[in-house]
This record gives C-alpha cells, structure tokens and sequence, in this order.
C-alpha cells in the first residue's frame, strides 16, 4: 500500500529527496568499558611506581643531568649520526650496483648484503675491536711490494671510529634494500621520458627518480634510524664505553643501584626517539606532497541537487 499525494497521486521525486536523512551514531558500551579499563590500569602503575622504593625516583632526578650522563647521551648522537651517514651513501651505492646489468657487480653487492644482514651486528662489532690483534698495520701501497705508508692499527683507529664503522657498514646492508625498493618504486617510463628529453643519468636521478622514490625511501629509513639510535648500546662490543647505555651502567656498579640508571638512561633514549619521531613525521609529510588523491566533499545540504557529472552536459 502506497502513500498518495493530495490529489490521490504519488507524491513527486522532489519531494522525497529533500526529506533530510536524521543518522543515528552508532554506540559502543563496550569500547567505553575498555577504555575506561585501560585508563585505570595506567593510573594504577603510575601510582604503585611513584610509590615504590626499587625505582629510587630521587636518584634518577639526581643523575638525570650529571655530566657523566649528558657527555655520553652527546657521544650517542655523534654515534647514530656518523654511522647513519656511512649507511646512508654505501646504501646508495650498493643499491645502484644490484640494479647494474653487469653481473660482477651486481654479485659483489650481493656478497656484500647477504655477509652483513646475515651475522648478528654485536658479532660484527667484537671481530671491529679484534681488528688490531687480526691486522696489527694498516699498508698503503702496491700489494706484494713495500708499503708507501705504514700505521699501527690501535694508534690510527680509535674506538669510537672502529664503533662507527662497524655499525656504519651493518646497517648498509638494510639501507641498500631500502633504496632499492624506493627507486623500483617509480615507473620505468618516467625514466624512458627524461632520456628521450636529454637528461643524464644524474639529471634523471636528481629531478625525476629521488624525489618521487623519497616517499617510499622515507619512513623505512627513519625507523632505521630510531633503531641504530638503541643499537649503540652495543658498541661494548668494541670495545667502547662512553656510550649512554655503558656510561649509566658503570654509574651504577658504583652505587650498587642499577634500576634508577637503568631508568635515567630510558628516559634519554626516548627523548631522543621523540625528537627523530617528529622529525620523520614532517620529512614525510613534506614528500608525500601531491600524492594522496584528494577526497570530495561528501557533505550534502538537504535539499540541494547533487553536482551533474563530467560530461553529462547538465541533464539528469
């Protein structure tokens, strides 16, 4: 049985497209309940924390800024930076090679990926500290005849720099892969169209690869970063000690209280983290530009008549 109009007809189209649809919200008890299980469950450890005597908040407050602290969480960062660089451009390279024709070098870089993602990176870093037991010189010369120049291997490399290198040319190997996939990401066709334009290969890599393979390249490698950040805490392993992690570690030998630095050093690495976070977040989105397609607006007037579709030549 159907509804009629005043004079007994069907009431016409208009009118029963203006009648405004009332949308009910959707409720969900249950995701109040979690949540509100959740917010208790959070404010009940920091409570029983601030309340417990293991965490000895007083000496975290204590040491938080001590000099000891401060000039390793430095060391830290110099540690991530350098090492991040010499990932950052053997990566480049190496990436290049495994995407070359030329099969001897695209094996090398292969040798070369699959020796270091396959040994754990603290192994790698004990063979960097055995480097002066294992080549007691450094030769610079012509192989088989006498060296032009000769270094003592402990008196030309540091720890610190035997640090860098060994986490520098770990995460090389993770860094190739990511540059890889970034630049398998754009078209070949855009690169066919910047040769058929004139450009060379820096040119086309410069203006038309990079930039478009950036956003793929991007957050892959911030996380890298965040993790070479906590994987200094390895560098012991050299052996270095004037990182964050050995620095609060030593600290608290001396105290015989290894929770409250354990806490300090936390605090420092996450305050880090926070600050490498943000920045990617902008790295991305400043990438990401013109990327996403961008969504019409859905909100309709009650009443209105809806936009006549492209090319339909205004009848509907």
């Amino acid at each position: 049985m159907t509804a009629d109009g005043p004079n007994g007809s069907e009431p016409p189209d208009e009118a029963l497209e203006s009648a405004p649809i009332q949308a009910i919200r959707l409720r969900h008890p249950w995701r109040t309940v979690l949540a509100g299980v959740l917010i208790l469950l959070l404010a009940l450890f920091v409570i029983d924390a601030a309340r417990r005597p293991a965490y000895d908040w007083p000496s975290v407050a204590k040491y938080i800024f001590d000099r000891r602290i401060s000039r390793a969480a430095v060391n830290t960062l110099q540690l991530m930076v350098y090492a991040m660089v010499i990932a950052i451009v053997l990566g480049v390279i190496l990436a290049v090679m495994r995407l070359t024709p030329n099969p001897v070098v695209k094996s090398v870089a292969w040798f070369y990926i699959w020796v270091f993602r396959g040994t754990p990176v603290y192994v790698q870093l004990v063979f960097w500290g055995l480097l002066a037991v294992i080549y007691q010189n450094i030769d610079i010369g012509i192989p088989f005849m006498k060296p032009w120049f000769s270094f003592e291997t402990n008196a030309a490399l540091s720890t610190f720099t035997l640090a860098v290198i060994g986490l520098g040319l770990n995460e090389a190997s993770y860094m190739s892969e990511i540059v890889r996939a970034g630049l398998l990401s754009v078209n070949r066709g855009q690169e066919e169209a910047a040769t058929a334009l004139g450009m060379s290969w820096f040119q086309t890599m410069r203006r038309i690869i990079l930039p478009q393979s950036m956003r793929v390249i991007i957050p892959p490698t911030g996380n890298e970063v965040i993790s070479m950040l906590k994987t200094t805490s390895l560098v012991t392993a050299v052996p270095y000690s004037f990182d964050l992690y050995t620095r609060s570690r030593d600290i608290s030998a001396e105290t015989f209280n290894p929770i409250p630095m354990l806490i300090v050093a936390s605090i420092w690495y996450l305050f880090f983290t926070s600050i490498l976070m943000v920045g990617q977040y902008f790295l991305e989105k400043r990438f990401a530009r013109g990327v996403g397609d961008r969504q019409p607006d859905r909100k309709v007037v009650a009443g209105a008549d809806p936009p006549a579709s492209p090319g339909a030549g205004g009848v509907r």
